[in-house]
């Protein structure tokens, strides 16, 4: 690659993206320098990266450094990644590196690209399916967890980019074909600062040729009318109107790209219920922008399945269901896990990252049975259910087990409730990450109810 031929470059981080872009900046002909906190992690890229320059802790870039490109959780406050800028070396994330990289290409791969705060990974998981039910070479990457460099130089025709807001604070060049805002709530704001910042970085990836985004959510939808793509496309659970895509009669509707066209019936779509259907809904606005036939999203949402930890049903026992929804990692996410059941008992808890749970707990409450409390922040939670749901049940848990959550959630539980695990939290206090917590919880429920 040109722009990188002969250039000093300092990647910050040596976990799976910090590798992705060591190497592909090596393949551009850059001389990479590798820092990290963990010296451990350090010593097992050595084998893997011949020829790259690896340095613990870095607090300052070297100074020959040119370019720094840095993990996406690293924080901008990060002194190293202060230093960089306070020196004049430019910042960018592994996404951005791969973008740059892309235009150099003479035939580049197109980008569609999906974020909000809740639903991403569903959504590029269908854009995925329905991309290659039409014929086409296309792969799901980024925040999903193929690096974007990686889907970049092995050619895939069309990139199903998920993209989280850290990475979209590193991409400030990326303009997609066609990116879709989701939905925004309160998320990450002990990383960004604030939800406005929060939601600018998530409003970058409207920047392309056509912009599409949630319209039944006043802020997104105002941020949809604001952004500098072309064309502006919304969709909705409501019917839409023309420029959207939406429900009606029983069917996914398309009335934005040409005439009404029935896409798929509603009772296609997995996962079911409104989260679902308005990712089905993103993904089909973003295939139909690159062209794709009604039927080919037809077929490729009927050929989706959502990946574990999602609203997924674990067991049936004694008329009493248990869904593991891990995967929401945040108020809003557990929302609309909670919404999907008329009568539940919530395990909830964990790391809130800044986030209130009030208007969860507000919202909510009338289809609360009960709810067990487990994690760093569960005391918060339990402020909120005192204060929105006084007479609803709580378990508040120290030192507890997910064992010992499923059982009391048991207790608590009648025919016809749902047991569901959505912790609007994240999981790092307790597990190595959602898909352990989610792992804990199924194997307590197998174990409880002899579903093995």
């Amino acid at each position: 690659m040109g722009f990188l031929a002969g250039r000093d470059v300092l990647v910050a981080g040596a976990g799976v993206t910090g590798r992705s872009a060591a190497e592909a900046l090596l393949a551009a002909g850059a001389s990479v320098t590798v820092t990290d906190g963990s010296p451990d992690r350090l010593d097992a890229l050595e084998p893997l990266l011949p020829g790259v320059a690896l340095v613990p802790g870095l607090v300052a870039p070297p100074s020959s450094a040119e370019l720094v490109v840095t993990s996406p959780g690293w924080r901008p406050d990060s002194p190293l990644l202060l230093a960089a800028r306070a020196a004049g070396v430019e910042v960018i994330g592994e996404v951005e590196l791969a973008w740059r990289m892309g235009l150099e290409l003479a035939d580049p791969p197109a980008w569609l690209a999906v974020t909000g705060t809740n639903g991403k990974t569903t959504t590029v998981g269908m854009l995925e399916s329905i991309l290659r039910a039409a014929g086409i070479d296309a792969v799901a990457c980024g925040n999903v967890g193929l690096p974007v460099v990686d889907a970049l130089l092995a050619g895939h025709r069309v990139l199903a980019v998920e993209l989280s807001s850290f990475q979209l604070h590193w991409s400030p060049s990326v303009r997609p074909a066609a990116g879709v805002l989701l939905n925004l709530a309160e998320d990450h704001l002990d990383w960004h600062g604030s939800f406005e910042a929060y939601a600018r970085a998530k409003a970058q990836v409207l920047t392309g040729e056509v912009a599409v985004a949630g319209v039944d959510d006043p802020y997104v939808s105002r941020l949809l009318s604001e952004a500098p793509a072309p064309a502006h496309v919304g969709f909705t659970l409501g019917e839409p109107q023309e420029g959207q895509l939406g429900v009606l009669d029983g069917n996914l509707v398309d009335r934005a790209f040409g005439p009404d066209t029935v896409l798929a019936a509603v009772s296609e779509v997995h996962p079911a219920g409104p989260p679902g259907l308005a990712d089905a809904l993103a993904a089909a606005a973003l295939a139909r922008a690159h062209g794709v036939s009604a039927e080919a999203v037809r077929q490729g949402l009927r050929d989706f399945r959502p990946g574990a930890h999602r609203a997924e049903v674990v067991a049936v026992c004694e008329e009493i269901t248990y869904v593991n929804d891990s995967k929401a990692t945040n108020p809003h996410a557990a929302s609309a896990s909670l919404r999907s059941y008329d009568s539940v008992v919530w395990v909830a808890g964990g790391l809130l990252k800044g986030a209130s749970v009030d208007d969860l707990v507000r919202g909510e409450s009338h289809r609360l049975r009960g709810a067990v409390l487990i994690g760093a922040d569960r005391e918060v939670i339990a402020a909120a259910l005192a204060k929105y749901a006084p007479s609803v049940p709580v378990a508040v848990l120290e030192d507890a087990t997910m064992r010992d959550a499923v059982r009391a959630a048991r207790s608590m539980a009648q025919p016809g409730d749902a047991v569901v695990l959505a912790p609007a939290a994240a999981s790092m206090d307790m597990f190595t990450d959602y898909a352990h917590r989610g792992q804990a919880f199924a194997e307590a429920v197998r174990e409880l109810t002899g579903h093995v």
